[in-house]
């Protein structure tokens, strides 16, 4: 999931500390690592779901994602929960992860595990340090589970009241990373935004990830 990279409309809490500019600029390294990192595996297809609906046309993507292997389609409205339920009806038949767009340290072999982790479970959540999550996988099978309804985003309850919805499923854990919202997550990253894959242009029943 990621949203149109422009200054002052992603990563509001980081560009406080460090200014639109650079927060954007963070941003878009961080989104276009995960993208080509992630869409070369041949194990899964990479879905980029974008919001708003309006910018899936925007050439700034072309720039950031391989295109011939990332598919695109829109979130739809409605909050984060809402919005990652429907791309979970939306997706073609089979497991399916969603992830964040901002994971400094994520490889391939996390989603690979994720996956594996469904081969067993009814639902995976990857745990964020800041008490949130990074990653959740659905194994959609006999039907599609509805965790998110009143989850408490953007704090330190998202991934606790995602489990709670999910009481009575079997669940499994992934990998603990962090994801970039404020300074400090920046600071405690930046070994790793440092060695991120730069984007060209810094302004601006098969699984499914």
């Amino acid at each position: 999931m990621a949203k149109s990279p422009g200054a002052g409309q992603v990563k509001r809490r980081l560009g406080a500390s460090l200014g639109a500019v650079a927060a954007c600029n963070v941003y878009r390294s961080c989104l276009a690592h995960t993208l080509r990192r992630l869409s070369v595996s041949p194990r899964w297809h990479t879905v980029l779901a974008i919001t708003p609906d309006a910018d899936l046309a925007a050439p700034h993507w072309l720039r950031l994602a391989p295109t011939k292997s990332v598919a695109r389609l829109g979130q739809g409205r409605g909050d984060l929960g809402r919005r990652i339920q429907r791309l979970f009806a939306r997706l073609p038949p089979g497991p399916a992860i969603i992830i964040g767009s901002d994971i400094p340290g994520i490889r391939a072999s996390h989603i690979a595990q994720a996956f594996r982790l469904l081969g067993a479970h009814d639902a995976v959540l990857g745990p964020a340090q800041d008490g949130g999550f990074w990653l959740v996988g659905l194994r959609r099978s006999p039907r599609v589970l509805a965790p998110f309804r009143s989850v408490r985003w953007s704090g330190p309850h998202a991934l606790a009241d995602t489990l709670a919805n999910l009481k009575g499923h079997r669940v499994a854990l992934a990998a603990t990373l962090c994801d970039i919202d404020t300074e400090e997550d920046y600071r405690r990253s930046r070994g790793s935004v440092q060695h991120l894959i730069l984007p060209k242009n810094n302004s601006g029943s098969r699984q499914s990830a």
